[in-house]
C-alpha cells in the first residue's frame, strides 16, 4: 500500500469507532440481498445476535488502527485463515465482499465517504485480501497432500450414533470413497455442507475423539431453534450421506515441550467436545490432566463415564464436575458455578499450567479472569469461540 494510502486509513479510525458497527451491519443487509449465495457461510444464530457484526467492526477496526504496524495484529490472522479454509472461502468470495463493504461505508457514512477515502480503502482490501487468500491456499493444498487428505467437499457415511447425553448426539463419520483420514489436531473441527428443506447451510463441529482412528466423530448438541443441529438429531442416522471439509482449527493441543507442564481443560456444556479429543490424546503419556467440566446436571453432561474410565486406567487424569442445577441422583464433586477459589485448589503453587477454556461466552469470561487473577501466564491461557471471536476482557 502507498503511504497516502496508509495515511488516508488511519484518518478513518474515528468514523470507524462511532460508526463500525453500523456499516458492518449494513454490509451484511446488503451482502445477503445481493448474493444471497454466501449465505450459507454464516450462522444465522449469531448474525441475529449481532455477535457477527461486532466481531467484524472490531476487525475492521483493528486492520485501519495498525495499518502501518500489521505485525501487532498478526496473531489474529491463523484464526481467521483456518475459519476460512473450514469453510471452503474461495478467491471469487473475496470481490463480493470488498464490494458490499466498500458501498457499506458510503452509504453509512455518505458525504464523508470521499471518492479518496473509498479509493484507499479498496486498496488496503485488495491488500488483506491477497494475502488472505495466498495463506488459505496454502492450507487447502497442504490438506490435499497429505495421507488421506482432500480439497473441498468430500462424502462421508454416517456409520452410527450414540447418544452422550439427553441433548448431545456422537456421531461416527466414515468415509464413503473406503480412502484414509486425513490426521488432525486435537481441539480442530469439521464443516457440515448441508441442505436443509432446499437451504444450503455450513456449521464447524468439534472433532471429539482422537486422531488415528478409522473415522471422525463429532459431538453436537440440540440447540432450541439451530436449524443444522436439529436436523442432525431428529435425522441423521446410519447410512445418512454428508458432504464435509477438511480438518481445521487453530485451538489445538500444543506439544508438551521440554518441560512438561500440567493440562487443565476446563469446559462448560458442549465446550466439552474438543476437550475430550485433547483428553484422549495425553491421558496415557502421564502428563497430569486437570478435567474440569460444568453441567446443569447429569442428565446433560456428556462423557462422564468415558472419562471417569480414563481417570480410573490413568492415575495422571484427575476429573472434576461441577453442576448448577443437580438433580436428586446426581453426585457431581461441587455445585454452583467454576468459581476463582475452586480452580486455585486444582492449580499447582507455581501457576505454571497450560489452560485450556471453552464453553458459553460469559463462563469464559470467568475463566479467563480467573485464571489472570491466579497467575497464570496470559500465552498459556488458550480457548476458542464457538462463533465470532470476541473480546474476554472486560
Amino acid at each position: 500500500m502507498t503511504p497516502q494510502t496508509i495515511a488516508i486509513v488511519k484518518a478513518t479510525v474515528p468514523a470507524l469507532q462511532a460508526h463500525g458497527e453500523a456499516i458492518t451491519s449494513h454490509f451484511y443487509r446488503i451482502m445477503f440481498e445481493t448474493h444471497p449465495e454466501v449465505k450459507a457461510f454464516f450462522n444465522e444464530a449469531h448474525q441475529a445476535a449481532g455477535s457477527q457484526a461486532r466481531a467484524l467492526a472490531g476487525a475492521v477496526l483493528a486492520y485501519a488502527t495498525h495499518i502501518d504496524r500489521l505485525d501487532e495484529i498478526a496473531g489474529a490472522l491463523p484464526r481467521i485463515i483456518q475459519k476460512h479454509a473450514a469453510l471452503g472461502v474461495l478467491p471469487e468470495h473475496y470481490p463480493v465482499v470488498g464490494g458490499c463493504l466498500l458501498q457499506a461505508i458510503k452509504d453509512v457514512l455518505g458525504d464523508a465517504a470521499t471518492d479518496e477515502i473509498i479509493a484507499a480503502w479498496g486498496e488496503a482490501y485488495q491488500s488483506l485480501a491477497a494475502l488472505l487468500i495466498a495463506a488459505e491456499e496454502e492450507v487447502y493444498r497442504a490438506n490435499a497432500a497429505q495421507t488421506g487428505g482432500w480439497r473441498g467437499e468430500r462424502e462421508f457415511r454416517v456409520a452410527r450414533r450414540e447418544e452422550e447425553s439427553e441433548i448431545i448426539t456422537s456421531f461416527y463419520l466414515e468415509p464413503t470413497d473406503g480412502g484414509p483420514l486425513l490426521a488432525f489436531s486435537p481441539g480442530q473441527y469439521l464443516t457440515l455442507v448441508l441442505n436443509i428443506d432446499g437451504e444450503p447451510l455450513r456449521r464447524n463441529y468439534s472433532l471429539s475423539d482422537a486422531p488415528g482412528k478409522p473415522f471422525y466423530r463429532i459431538s453436537v448438541k440440540q440447540e432450541e431453534g439451530g436449524r443444522a443441529s436439529n436436523w442432525l438429531h431428529e435425522t441423521a442416522k446410519a447410512g445418512t450421506l454428508l458432504r464435509v471439509q477438511a480438518p481445521c482449527g487453530d485451538f489445538v493441543l500444543q506439544p508438551a515441550g521440554e518441560r512438561v507442564r500440567p493440562l487443565v481443560l476446563v469446559t462448560g456444556g458442549v465446550g466439552i467436545t474438543p476437550a475430550m479429543s485433547m483428553l484422549e490424546s495425553v491421558a496415557h503419556t502421564g502428563r497430569p490432566v486437570h478435567f474440569i467440566h460444568a453441567a446443569r446436571h447429569g442428565g446433560a453432561h456428556a462423557f462422564r463415564s468415558r472419562v471417569d474410565a480414563l481417570a480410573a486406567q490413568h492415575a495422571n487424569v484427575k476429573p472434576l464436575y461441577v453442576y448448577d442445577a443437580p438433580r436428586e441422583s446426581d453426585q457431581p464433586h461441587a455445585t454452583g458455578f467454576i468459581t476463582r477459589e475452586l480452580l486455585e485448589q486444582q492449580l499447582p503453587a507455581d501457576r505454571d499450567v497450560d489452560l485450556y477454556f471453552l464453553g458459553p461466552k460469559p463462563f469464559m469470561k470467568a475463566v479467563y479472569a480467573s485464571g489472570l487473577a491466579l497467575g497464570v501466564p496470559k500465552q498459556q491461557l488458550r480457548y476458542e469461540f464457538f462463533g465470532p471471536l470476541e473480546a474476554l476482557e472486560a
